[in-house]
């Protein structure tokens, strides 16, 4: 009977607990979860946007939306391409550079003699808390042909580009131009031959990523700043103690510590890069010359522009499918490698021998 008692107890908080999150569940199976199957159903069918996906005269095409964009040989095989070549370049660029910016700043602001702690740290972190579209449109106007920033490059005599209207890849302009190697130009890669792959963010792209890093690395920062306070003074002392030099300790001692933060700020930063969409939207559309469309705004306009609703759905879980790719890979790269526990098999092994 004593036994019985706390297991019955037990079952009733499992009740409760069920009874609470239940409102919750509901309305993320209902505005979640539902929507979410209900547009894989759309990429697996000749959907035209009319009436309801679920209806009789909805058709079950298979995989033919997945082929058009990955292998159709066609206009979507090249804009999906396009924009993958747009958006691997996007995140090839951002991520390393906002987080490496972010754990600097945080690593500054983290030091006690810094004067003006909290005053700087509010400064790095006011653009992550200023509307996205706010800040496409600041750009616009300070990469103009005109604007600020072309002014601040011609006082030391740099020629400034058209930024938001100059498609041209940033890899072909530092190597002069010109046809690349037959190769690369006679071989292709969803409708893109590998020379355009290898072209590099165009210039509009460049200034988009720049907006990017600008706009993303005061919210890192808190991420690192909090992780940085989490550790306790004495290791770096013990490191000065036996002589290491400050970026050894850092190098040796706080980055190893830091592998949680580490690992959150990459999952986000890829998650956010890959997802880029509002900034295209509001600043170029895609242009010029679809150098700046990524895949997020690709499925958005193959959907509410040209109708093709299972195309633009099966882009939406292509680019679902990549992220969860580089989620795991990333997570694989950053796990915990538990020598001391092989070591210790390695030496039991030894002993036996």
């Amino acid at each position: 009977m004593a036994v019985a008692a706390p297991r019955r107890a037990r079952r009733g908080d499992g009740r409760a607990g069920w009874l609470f999150t239940l409102p919750v569940i509901v309305v993320l199976g209902l505005f979640m979860l539902v929507p979410v199957l209900m547009a894989l159903w759309v990429s697996f069918s000749d959907w035209t946007g009319r009436g309801s996906p679920l209806a009789p005269g909805v058709g079950f095409v298979g995989l033919d939306n997945y082929e058009a964009i990955t292998s159709g040989g066609g206009l979507a095989e090249r804009n999906f391409g396009i924009a993958m070549r747009n958006n691997a370049w996007y995140v090839l660029l951002v991520v390393p550079l906002q987080t490496g910016l972010s754990l600097l700043l945080a690593v500054l602001v983290n030091r006690a003699v810094l004067r003006g702690r909290g005053l700087l740290r509010t400064a790095f972190y006011f653009p992550s808390v200023t509307s996205s579209v706010a800040i496409t449109v600041l750009w616009l106007f300070l990469f103009s042909t005109s604007g600020a920033v072309n002014q601040v490059l011609g006082w030391i005599g740099v020629n400034g580009p058209n930024w938001f209207n100059d498609p041209r890849g940033i890899v072909h302009v530092a190597l002069g131009g010109g046809t690349g190697p037959a190769f690369l130009t006679g071989s292709d890669f969803l409708g893109v031959t590998w020379w355009d792959w290898l072209s590099g963010p165009s210039v509009a792209m460049s200034a988009l990523i720049l907006m990017a890093v600008f706009t993303t690395s005061g919210t890192f920062m808190l991420l690192f700043l909090a992780a940085l306070q989490n550790i306790g003074p004495e290791l770096d002392e013990a490191g000065w103690m036996d002589g290491a030099t400050a970026w050894q300790r850092f190098w040796r001692i706080t980055l190893p510590q830091l592998r949680p933060a580490l690992f959150t700020v990459l999952t986000l930063g890829l998650i956010g890069c890959w997802q880029v969409f509002d900034q295209i939207y509001t600043g170029t559309q895609g242009g010029p010359g679809k150098t700046t469309v990524t895949p997020a705004y690709l499925s958005y306009e193959a959907a509410f522009t040209d109708q093709a609703w299972g195309q633009g759905a099966a882009i939406s879980f292509v680019l679902f499918a990549i992220i969860v790719a580089f989620t795991l890979l990333q997570r694989w790269l950053l796990r915990e490698r538990d020598t001391s526990k092989r070591l210790a098999g390695r030496l039991a092994k030894g002993a036996k021998a």
